[in-house]
């Protein structure tokens, strides 16, 4: 699918082609001010077929995609849509050659199973929930509760680090595996208590060594209100021992494996 048209400008002849972002309900109504990836930047227009929609634009085929505010552009389409409407996401650099293509070749063969999605997103939003440890306060909880990474510490005090290398070898393994249990410990805390406020949860891989929780959730719009609460007292909960942010809305890349058109 990488094939271009062409069009004729003043200043010569440009190929183009139709750079797909999400596939959305046909009834909804883009912004005029929506802008995509290229440089300058493009409109965001639909192309409809039945009860489903792309979002795309036009794009110059000669130039690659792949610079990092072409990403960024991206995934800020896609979340600013999401913030309104169901989405299920086209990975990035996904081109076409015409607007017929996008039809042809990825709307019309799929349509019942993306209405099907679109439908079953329909009043629901998704959310993260990044939890990271202060490290002086995780560290000081270690030390309480390991008598033996206390007893290494106090071994080593003064001692030149290549005669106590075993022994701090030994201190970072300990770290981190009480670091690990904690995560566990907490990430199934966080979990259990906003669980019974979405419709779904899936817990991610951390992105820090300090992370204490990395969890994507599936929120109803009718009880958002309700569940940033819920994350605002969790960030009480865990103050000086933790900080905590709330992401979102984005589009629920956690809950929809993002389309990627068949080349």
């Amino acid at each position: 699918m990488s094939a271009a048209t062409e069009s004729v400008e003043a200043e010569g002849t440009t190929r183009t082609g139709i750079y797909m972002y999400a596939v959305v309900p046909s009834d909804v109504e883009v912004d005029r001010e929506a802008r995509g990836v290229g440089d300058p930047p493009a409109p965001v227009k639909l192309v409809r077929h039945d009860r489903i929609a792309a979002l795309v634009s036009e794009v110059d085929v000669d130039r690659p995609l792949g610079r990092p505010d072409e990403l960024l552009a991206h995934e800020r389409l896609l979340d600013a849509t999401a913030a309104e409407v169901p989405v299920l996401p086209i990975r990035f650099g996904a081109v076409v050659a015409d607007r017929h293509a996008v039809v042809d070749e990825f709307l019309a063969p799929y349509h019942d199973e993306f209405d099907a999605a679109l439908q079953e997103l329909d009043g629901k939003v998704e959310y993260v929930v990044r939890v990271r440890y202060v490290e002086a306060a995780v560290l000081g909880e270690i030390l309480r509760e390991n008598p033996e990474v206390a007893r290494l510490r106090e071994a080593i005090r003064g001692a030149p680090e290549d005669v106590t290398r075993n022994e701090r070898l030994r201190i970072g393994e300990l770290i981190n595996q009480a670091i690990e249990a904690k995560r566990q410990a907490d990430t199934r805390t966080l979990t259990e208590a906003l669980t019974p406020l979405t419709g779904a949860v899936n817990v991610r891989e951390p992105s820090h060594e300090l992370d204490a929780a990395n969890v994507a959730v599936l929120v109803e719009t009718a009880r958002e209100a309700e569940f940033v609460k819920a994350v605002e007292g969790a960030a009480r909960d865990w103050e000086g021992r933790a900080t905590l942010r709330l992401l979102g809305p984005v589009a629920p890349y956690d809950f929809v494996t993002a389309l990627k058109p068949e080349a």
